[in-house]
């Protein structure tokens, strides 16, 4: 065989799999499954409205066959399956589908129920007045023209639409490797906005939200979350949450329905009614008797009959949990702009209409001030014939041919080729002086025009004027009002709006229990009474800890092993004097095997100018910057790094100049600056704080006061205030001063506060009894001494905690509350113990 002229090329499959899947790819995205960002069309819509607007089947003309239409836009403009066009047609022409319609449909166009529309032969249609508003100037060169698929006729790229129907009506298409899902947005809303935009270009997103509240689905229904829609309009992207509307209705013998009157957007209702049904079935929703379809010409009404004893409220929420009667919308702001794909928030594709209306209207204007210049030029040829008429018919009269007569008036009056073919079209009844009349009064109107347009091109400003205009005109008569409500997610909510700023106390049991009370549930009693019932404890458990707080303070929990939790105090369950309280599990995510040992209450976490400082059982100290720990996860930070035979027992907040004192189980006490100790990482271990010796251990950290004295508190009720002038200042890691006496009678040291005089003190016993006191009742003592009786303790309690509380609010009632303890029947008076008694120096124990 003879192969002289056949050509081989080596291509590498690769390279032309992936150029030929590109080019797909593309074609997809710009072709076909994208709106463009100016007009909010697809092609395949913007060439059905063109096919249209060309063969005059306008809202004016009657209507045509759908067949019609899908032919002529098949075989001029989109060479794709009449299925694929007759569907876009068909949504088009859809209530329930489109916030602004753009066809005009007769006869069956389907239904919300799912029901398919007829054949294109049995269906009539025409173009919406909307629709038009779209399509009005195209023949004023107001956007470009493209050769249609087999180049025999123009198509335009872009509609020059003066209504943002991107917004308006949204749009959703699948493209290769991407997707849009726009919801549609009520017109008036969108053109406020746009103005709005127009006026103030520096607009922010949160501005435009002032105007553009959300989306405005066909369906109506309700957004429910306004989170999500702001997300939508900032970023582009959101998941937004769509709820149908229903109402709880009794009639008069008590017997409730619930009335389903709109339902969420693309949401078909046959489906949602066998989804009920089949929920009813299979006992998921036991409470409804009958369910019944009414709807009508006057819109959707689905009949949800309950039994008696059902509840309706609670049934409506489970039909919003169970069925697609609350359902999300995921949007996605993807569009065409300059010819590529992106991702867009409001603005942007705000700002991709106001410039195409700005290019659109300047083509406009220009394209105007051309035609008019036109006008004039040849209206001038005819006011110097009529000036010259005698002259003018006899060139004509003496001339061989049109075309001598046409070079002879150009030569003789300086006319152009354009004014001469003119004068020669005139008719002789234009030569009448009223005619002269009419021609004048015409150049004169032009003149005016035109000086109009050229000021309008000169003077961009005055071009964005015209868009606001034609967009007031577009919200005048087609805007209407909005159908879908905007509710707010109770989620969204600030909760610190709704909780007041106020002191509370914080209880901790042994096993774990914590409860939130008000401050004033313990009323002050004098020092030796007996107290009242604090919690409810079982036998094996007891109250271990108390803090005071305010319910919008960050309550920072550490526990033993040195991991830090946060969470705003009035998540704290709220419970009675006497109740327990819950599960410290279920409030913050520890381990089952982790332990409180210390809460502290701050008010914001960013702070570089203040220190945490934290002291474990052995005597470990370390000091590290606050704001270290502001970006804690649920399950918690290592806040310290904890030796295995050692617990971190106290953390307190510093402000880098404070002295800290330790106070031991056994007595003793040290007081060093926190200059002492280098501020270290957030998960270090930290430096010796206090040498120990024997079975000593740390019992509480402290920040020195010297407006303040300290009171330390041993285990069988005993206590004393002492001022911090007796506790000398030490190097950090020495072995401390005597702080109070730990004999038989007092036993060990349980805790240790700086206090004030109007400060109150809260004691916890371990089986369960509290007793607030007034620091201001015990006077201040020596150092060296055993102290007094604070608390009558049942034969064979103990303290276990103390905690300071800030003085209470109304002066008034702290002092009724000191004198109501003979009043009380939960409480008694205990003898007084004399402090002078109670005195007994010992100088050689220090």
């Amino acid at each position: 065989m003879d192969n002289t002229n056949e050509r081989i090329d080596l291509i590498n499959i690769e390279d032309e799999m992936q150029r030929a899947y590109i080019d797909y790819s593309m074609s997809v995205i710009v072709g076909r499954a994208l709106p463009d960002a100016r007009d909010g069309l697809k092609p395949g819509n913007r060439r059905i409205l063109y096919a249209m607007k060309e063969r005059g089947w306008t809202h004016s003309k009657a209507y045509v066959k759908c067949a019609k239409v899908v032919g002529e836009v098949i075989g001029n403009y989109h060479p794709h399956g009449d299925s694929a066009v007759y569907d876009t047609m068909v949504r088009m022409a859809q209530e329930w589908a489109m916030r602004g319609m753009m066809i005009d449909g007769q006869g069956n166009f389907g239904s919300i129920d799912g029901d398919r529309a007829a054949a294109y032969r049995y269906t009539e249609c025409r173009l919406q007045p909307l629709a038009e508003e779209m399509l009005t100037d195209i023949d004023k060169n107001t956007v470009d023209m493209q050769p249609n698929f087999d180049e025999s006729l123009m198509e335009p790229a872009v509609l020059p639409a003066r209504i943002p129907n991107l917004l308006v009506n949204g749009s959703t298409g699948i493209a290769v490797g991407m997707a849009t899902n726009i919801p549609p947005h009520n017109l008036g809303e969108v053109v406020d906005g746009t103005i709005a935009l127009i006026d103030n270009p520096e607009a922010t997103i949160e501005d435009l939200c002032e105007y553009i509240k959300g989306p405005d689905f066909p369906t109506g229904g309700m957004v429910y979350g306004l989170g999500a829609v702001r997300d939508f309009y900032t970023t582009g992207r959101g998941k937004i949450k769509m709820r149908g509307k229903a109402e709880i209705v009794e009639d008069d013998n008590g017997k409730a329905r619930i009335i389903i009157t709109e339902i969420p957007y693309a949401l078909n209702k046959t489906l949602l009614i066998q989804k009920m049904v089949h929920l009813v079935r299979d006992k998921v929703l036991e409470g409804i008797s009958d369910i019944r379809d009414e709807s009508g010409k006057e819109g959707i009404r689905l009949v949800v009959e309950l039994k008696r004893n059902a509840v309706p409220r609670v049934m409506l929420n489970s039909i919003y949990k169970y069925t697609q009667m609350e359902s999300t919308f995921g949007s996605i702001m993807l569009a065409i702009d300059k010819g590529k794909p992106r991702i867009m928030n409001i603005k942007e594709a705000l700002q991709c209409f106001i410039d195409h209306r700005f290019d659109v209207v300047t083509r406009r204007t220009q394209f105007d001030l051309d035609k008019a210049k036109a006008r004039a030029h040849i209206l001038e040829g005819f006011l110097i014939a009529m000036d010259n008429m005698d002259e003018v018919v006899r060139i004509i009269r003496d001339s061989k041919n049109r075309d001598e007569a046409q070079d002879r008036l150009m030569d003789k009056f300086g006319l152009s080729e354009i004014q001469a073919k003119a004068i020669l079209d005139m008719r002789l009844y234009q030569l009448t002086g009223l005619e002269r009349e009419k021609v004048e009064a015409e150049y004169a109107e032009l003149k005016k025009l035109m000086e109009y347009l050229e000021d309008l091109l000169a003077h961009p400003a005055k071009i964005f004027g015209v868009i606001k205009e034609d967009l007031e005109q577009i919200r005048a008569k087609y805007g209407d009002v909005r159908r879908t409500e905007l509710c707010i997610n109770e989620g969204e909510i600030n909760m610190e709006d709704l909780i007041a700023d106020e002191a509370c106390v914080i209880t901790l049991s042994n096993t774990g229990y914590i409860k939130r009370v008000p401050t004033d549930t313990y009323r002050q009693q004098r020092r030796g009474g007996k107290g009242v019932i604090g919690m409810s404890t079982k036998d094996e458990d007891f109250v271990e800890h108390i803090f005071s707080a305010s319910t919008h303070d960050y309550l920072l929990c550490f526990t033993e092993a040195g991991r830090m939790y946060w969470l705003k105090a009035y998540y704290v369950p709220e419970g009675t004097r006497q109740s327990r309280g819950r599960s410290l599990a279920n409030v913050l995510e520890m381990a089952p095997d982790e332990k409180l040992a210390a809460i502290l209450c701050v008010r914001e976490l960013d702070d570089d100018s203040h220190n945490l400082i934290m002291a474990t059982k052995n005597g470990i100290v370390k000091k590290t910057v606050l704001s270290a720990y502001k970006n804690v996860r649920a399950a918690g930070v290592k806040a310290i790094n904890i030796d295995e035979d050692d617990k971190l027992l106290g953390v307190k907040l510093t402000n880098g100049e404070d002295e800290i004192i330790l106070s031991m189980k056994n007595g003793k006490a040290i007081r060093f600056n926190e200059t002492d100790a280098r501020p270290l990482g957030r998960v270090s271990r930290g430096v010796k704080g206090v040498t120990l010796t024997d079975d000593d251990e740390v019992v509480t950290i402290e920040i020195v006061d010297t407006e303040a004295t300290m009171m330390a508190i041993t285990e069988n009720g005993y206590g004393k205030r002492t001022s911090f002038d007796e506790y000398r200042t030490q190097s950090r890691g020495g072995k401390g001063i005597i702080s109070i006496q730990t004999t038989e009678r007092n036993g060990k040291v349980v805790s240790a506060h700086a206090v004030h005089d109007d400060h109150r003190l809260m004691l916890i016993s371990e089986g369960g009894q509290m007793i607030c006191i007034g620091a201001s009742d015990l006077r201040i003592i020596g150092r060296n001494t055993q102290g007094v009786r604070l608390f009558n303790l049942k034969e064979g309690d103990k303290l276990v905690s103390a905690a300071v509380l800030d003085p209470e609010e109304d002066a008034e009632e702290t002092a009724e509350g000191a004198v109501e303890t003979a009043e009380a029947a939960e409480t008694i008076e205990a003898p007084e113990v004399s402090a002078e008694a109670e005195e007994t120096p010992d100088e050689t124990a220090e």
